[in-house]
């Protein structure tokens, strides 16, 4: 997840299609979730996962999205604390993914 963000990141960044927060939260997160996304992928299917584990596991890296995206439409959120918010939250969702399918995660 981590390697993905910044290598992915690095990357897009070096050919100019990095999306900053402050101006473009929305893509800028979407983008950096992409990238976790890829990264994590890649990890979980070396280790042997199958593809419905792997897709849940994104699925927690765009989900804090749905209700932080009308916040900052409302400016009840910027774009930092959009950033902030989701990336607390991914780390709980990725918990109940792991603990809704304990079996398969505990070998």
């Amino acid at each position: 997840m981590f390697a993905g963000m910044i290598l992915l990141g690095l990357l897009l960044s070096a050919v100019g299609l990095g999306f900053s927060h402050e101006r473009d939260p929305e893509l800028a997160y979407l983008l950096m979730a992409f990238d976790m996304s890829v990264g994590m992928a890649a990890w979980m299917r070396y280790r042997g996962h199958g593809w419905a584990l792997t897709l849940e596991m994104c699925g927690a890296m765009f989900a804090p999205a749905l209700p932080l995206f009308p916040l900052l439409w409302l400016n009840v959120v910027d774009g930092e604390s959009l950033m902030v918010i989701a990336h607390v939250a991914m780390f709980p969702l990725m918990l109940v993914a792991m603990l809704w399918r304990r079996d398969e995660y505990a070998h």
